[in-house]
Formats: C-alpha cells, sequence, structure tokens
C-alpha cells in the first residue's frame, strides 16, 4: 500500500460501513462544499484499488476524486484530502510522493504540438485608429460594432479596404502578442458569413486573461468572448490542447454555452474537465453573450452569468439535458 493510500485510510471518518464489492462508505465530506446540505445517510464512498490508488464518490452532490500510480494529485482529490482534515502540510507531502511515483514510472505520452505559426491578415488590413478611409463601407462597420453593444476599445477591430473586404468587420487572433490568424464577419446578409484563417488548438482573447483575474469565462464564438473578456473555443468541442491552454491559466473556468442543442456539447466538456457552468436567465430571445450584452449591457450581463454560476455535477448534468431537450 502506498503512503497515499494509508494516509487516505487513516483520516476516513470512523462510521463505515463496508460492501461485499469493496466500498466503504461513510457521511460525504464534499456536498456542503458544493452547494449542499452535509451527508447524514452515509452517501459517500471509497473504493481502493489494490494494485494502489482509489476511487472516491458522492452519491449525493457528484463530486468525484480519486488517484492511480504514475498520476499527480489533481484539484478534486486536493479537496477532498482537505475535507477530511488532511493537514495541508500533508498533503503537500503527499504531492510530492505522487511526483517521485510518476517520475519513477515510465510513460508513453501523446505529443500535442502547442506551438502557433504566425499569419498574416488580408491585404490592406488596418485598426480602426489608423483607418484615413472615411468611407460608407467603414462607417457602417464600426456602426456594425456599435449596434451590437459593443465598444471600440474593446478590441483592436481591424477594417480592410481591400476587395471582398470592405464590408467586414476583421477580428485578429493574438497568441503571446503575435498574431496567429484572424476571421472576416460579414455585417450585411450574405455568404460566407466568416472567412477565416485559424489553427486547431488556439483559444482566442487568451492574451488578455491576465494572472490578477479570478476566473476565466470560456464561450463558443469570438464575438461573445470579446463581449465578457473571455475566451472563446470557436467550437462546442474543446480539444485536447484547448483544454490544457485554458487549465494552465490556473483559476476557476465558468463555462457559458450558447442556448441551443449544440450548446449541451460544451457543458459535456465542463463536466469532463470539472468546469463550472452558467445559463443565465436571459429570456428565450438571447442566444448567447453577445446578445445578452446587446440588450443588457456588459456589467448586468456580467452579474448573471456569476448568479448563475453552478459547481453541483448534477445540476449541470441537468442543464445540459436542458438544452439537449431543445430544438436546433
Amino acid at each position: 500500500m502506498s503512503l497515499i493510500d494509508a494516509e487516505l485510510r487513516a483520516f476516513l471518518p470512523p462510521k463505515q460501513k463496508h460492501s461485499p464489492n469493496g466500498w466503504i462508505s461513510f457521511n460525504a465530506v464534499c456536498c456542503q462544499h458544493n452547494g449542499e446540505n452535509p451527508d447524514t445517510r452515509k452517501r459517500g464512498g471509497v473504493l481502493m484499488n489494490p494494485a494502489g490508488g482509489f476511487q472516491y464518490h458522492c452519491f449525493n452532490c457528484g463530486f468525484k476524486a480519486g488517484w492511480s500510480k504514475g498520476k499527480l494529485l489533481s484539484k478534486n482529490t486536493r479537496k477532498l484530502f482537505s475535507w477530511l482534515n488532511i493537514p495541508e502540510s500533508k498533503i503537500a507531502e503527499l504531492a510530492m510522493v505522487a511526483l517521485r511515483e510518476q517520475e519513477d514510472i515510465p510513460v508513453v505520452k501523446k505529443v500535442i504540438n502547442y506551438e502557433l505559426e504566425e499569419r498574416k491578415l488580408p491585404d490592406d488590413c488596418l485598426p480602426f485608429a489608423e483607418v484615413t478611409d472615411t468611407s460608407e463601407d467603414f462607417i457602417k462597420v464600426v456602426e456594425y460594432i456599435l449596434d451590437r453593444g459593443m465598444k471600440l476599445d474593446w478590441y483592436n477591430w481591424m477594417w480592410s479596404s481591400a476587395p471582398g473586404w470592405r464590408d467586414r468587420v476583421i477580428v485578429p487572433f493574438y497568441y503571446e502578442g503575435k498574431i496567429v490568424g484572424y476571421t472576416g464577419r460579414k455585417i450585411k446578409d450574405g455568404r460566407p458569413k466568416y472567412l477565416t484563417d485559424g489553427q486547431g488548438t488556439y483559444v482566442f482573447n487568451i492574451d488578455r486573461q491576465t494572472h490578477d483575474r479570478n476566473f476565466v469565462l470560456v464561450v463558443e464564438g469570438q464575438f461573445d468572448a470579446i463581449a465578457v473578456d473571455g475566451v472563446a473555443i470557436m467550437t462546442n468541442e474543446p480539444n485536447e490542447a484547448q483544454v490544457t491552454r485554458i487549465n494552465q491559466l490556473q483559476r476557476e473556468v465558468i463555462v457559458v454555452p450558447d442556448r441551443d442543442k449544440p450548446g449541451a456539447k460544451l457543458i459535456k466538456a465542463a463536466l469532463d474537465n470539472n468546469w463550472n457552468v452558467s445559463l443565465p436567465e436571459w429570456g428565450d430571445e438571447v442566444k448567447d453573450c453577445a446578445e445578452a450584452v446587446r440588450k443588457f449591457g456588459r456589467v448586468y450581463t456580467l452579474l448573471t452569468i456569476a448568479r448563475y454560476k453552478e459547481t453541483n455535477r448534477l445540476k449541470i448534468e441537468l442543464l445540459k439535458k436542458k438544452l439537449e431537450r431543445l430544438d436546433v
């Protein structure tokens, strides 16, 4: 038995039930930390792995944690240890034990290319402040931004006088200060609505997520991200590299999906990665963050996102099912 397993057993609540299949049940220690009443019906359980490691599951609030050889202590496992009243100094020691064990075990890891190459913007592309051509086309592009309830200083909006671009607002993609892509959004009816040069592992607006922020809002589209100053995965199913980039920010993640059936996929990603979810009551006519900002303003939109933040996994599952029942 590893030191981590031994310490876990030593701090489990004394009143326990043991099932034939190996589960050790006791009053769950997580519920009151996840918005539920304290458990009194022994709905928390630990299953020890004979080869080393364990899994914890609460059948009340849905909280999960665990550890196995070759793995580091996850955020949830550290929370579990803290709620079991294991001293912080001991948790730090166990984290070092897990790290040493990981280093002793050869692990074949999937190689992901996180590098993003620099890309060129369309011809004659300039930031709004540098545009000298005050033609009707440019004025309409500026009006489009303002009509969507956004401000000109919320992003480095760009415009190009080149053919095929004059009726588009150009949104450059930045990473570590360099341009790694862009999208050009058509401001009137017509197709294609977007002309985009992007890279699959990129997370839009990640450069603005400074270290003084306590949380990061994850949305689907670029305009939603600009509206609430969050990040966008530009789809509803983040890939492994995007998840890693977001988690490397090391702060609370709040997913704000679009209010449609595909938005349920983004909630599933939140469940898979232990992220929180917010689905504010903005009304049926408001589909996403950009529309909420247009109708209510940025401050009210952010306040409602915080108010409706959900951390309970079971309740997040219900939000996912709510969107799955919607028409596409």
